[in-house]
């Protein structure tokens, strides 16, 4: 099994700096992000911003526990690499596009190569179920959150 990749777009009806906003409260991602279990900040940059994070993810299979490491391009994008975890890698980000009268383009790309073990688990239709979820909840999360 290789790489497990793929991005998801929408489009959201709030200000680009809404939906950075919420993407960036890495804290309180669990609400709105359905496959995050659980975020425990272990380090903080100047402004205060998670930069080292700890999440466990339901990734249908298998719980997957990653510790992250976050860099921010305010408004437009939030990157991630996974420092140490359950996978053998794992490179995340958002990026976000100003489409004008308060509406937004957000991307969700996640690229992670499960590793053997994992990736046993991962076989045929089980691989196509946990990208689409893991795409999927967050975009969508995304979205819900910054609309409502």
């Amino acid at each position: 099994m290789g790489q497990i990749k793929g991005d998801r777009t929408v489009e959201i009806e709030a200000p680009i700096e809404r939906c950075y906003e919420i993407a960036a409260d890495v804290e309180n991602a669990t609400e709105w992000q359905g496959s995050l279990k659980d975020v425990e900040v272990l380090e903080r940059d100047g402004e205060r911003r998670p930069v080292l994070v700890e999440t466990e993810s339901d990734a249908k299979v298998k719980t997957v526990r990653a510790v992250l490491r976050f860099s921010y391009d305010p408004p437009t994008g939030i990157r991630w690499v996974q420092e140490k975890g359950d996978t053998k890698s794992l490179v995340g980000s958002w990026a976000f596009e100003d489409l004008g009268s308060g509406r937004t383009r957000a991307v969700y790309s996640l690229e992670a190569d499960p590793g053997r073990m994992l990736g046993l688990l991962l076989r045929g239709p089980a691989e196509t179920k946990v990208r689409d979820f893991l795409l999927g909840n967050a975009a969508e999360g995304l979205k819900q959150k910054a609309e409502a």
